[in-house]
């Protein structure tokens, strides 16, 4: 038989409402008698109803993650974060994948609004305008996206790419390509303002090539136009079409780093595996996804006006892709 709250609040000696109380809103009750109920609770292995429980709160117990692309390693990694912290305050995630598709992203933002407390949406790629109409929706945190009046978790991209380019030009590279992901994404917006600032100090020559799916098949595409553009260097949007650069070169007979140099951008498992192993920049995915549960649950309980956007920082890992050209 399941235990009940009647269970719990005769073990404790109180009445079933001293229980409901306790349990949902402490600071009704008594520090003493709290105690007595959290231990009785504890000692009958007592699990509330999520139903029953949000009858009383107002609350469903429950949040929700829309990603862009499950099949990107990048978003699992932020997925599996927001699940272990959203655990850890005894939250159920729904996720959702939106395919890369705005249209999608604001009808399952809509659709987990009826069934959820508030909504992570991770790299939205709807305009300005569509982020404030489903932040009208539910309490709602952005992920790798800043705008103004929404809570946000982000995380350094552009300081990455300014470093990436600070490296290769330490080497002695000075013809670049960068191969664009998406025009839309902010994530690339970010790459361009750290590249672009980056190109200017540096005197840089930069190819700018572009855009490209941000997927294996981006990077095949895409190789060809970097190696007949005759840059040094090629620095891509991501991990994921990085590796499909050094594929395509690698079937050309295309030597790296002996050739050409090639970076990408996150930090997959992948890219420390391949070979050689891919210099990139780390992207605090874990950090960033515990950060946006934090937010999302202190945005439910407080009424705090303040509207944090909170920015982790990144960092370079040099590895086996890069190296001076030759002469």
């Amino acid at each position: 038989m399941a235990v009940t709250i009647r269970d719990v609040a005769r073990r404790a000696h109180v009445s079933v409402a001293t229980v409901s109380r306790a349990l949902t809103s402490p600071e009704l009750v008594r520090p003493e008698t709290r105690s007595r109920v959290l231990a009785a609770a504890t000692e009958l292995g007592y699990q509330p109803n999520r139903a029953a429980r949000g009858l009383i709160t107002g609350k469903t117990g429950n949040i929700g993650i829309v990603v862009p692309d499950l099949d990107n390693p990048f978003f699992t990694g932020v997925l599996k974060a927001v699940q272990a912290r959203a655990m850890q305050a005894d939250y159920a995630v729904f996720v959702a994948d939106s395919d890369e598709d705005p249209v999608a992203e604001a009808k399952l933002v809509h659709a987990m609004a009826k069934q959820v407390d508030g909504v992570v949406l991770c790299a939205p790629g709807l305009e300005d305008s569509q982020v404030y109409e489903v932040a009208g929706a539910t309490s709602l945190v952005l992920l790798n996206r800043r705008l103004p009046g929404v809570p946000a978790a982000l995380m350094d991209s552009a300081g990455g790419m300014h470093a990436i380019i600070d490296h290769l030009v330490a080497l002695g590279h000075h013809r670049i390509a960068y191969l664009n992901g998406p025009r839309t994404s902010w994530s690339n917006q970010e790459r361009r303002r750290g590249l672009m600032k980056a190109v200017a100090q540096h005197k840089v020559d930069l190819v700018d090539l572009g855009p490209f799916a941000p997927r294996y098949e981006g990077g095949l595409q895409a190789a060809d136009l970097a190696v007949a553009a005759d840059t040094t260097a090629i620095v891509a949007y991501n991990d994921i079409m990085a590796l499909g650069v050094l594929a395509r070169l690698r079937d050309r007979g295309i030597s790296v780093p002996g050739d050409v140099s090639v970076t990408g951008f996150d930090d997959l498992t992948y890219a420390a595996l391949c070979s050689p192993a891919l210099t990139t920049v780390a992207m605090p995915v874990a950090q960033a996804g515990r950060t946006a549960v934090n937010l999302l649950l202190d945005w439910l309980d407080s009424d705090n006006t303040e509207v944090p956007q909170i920015v982790a920082e990144t960092q370079l890992i040099v590895r086996g892709t890069t190296t001076p050209p030759r002469k």
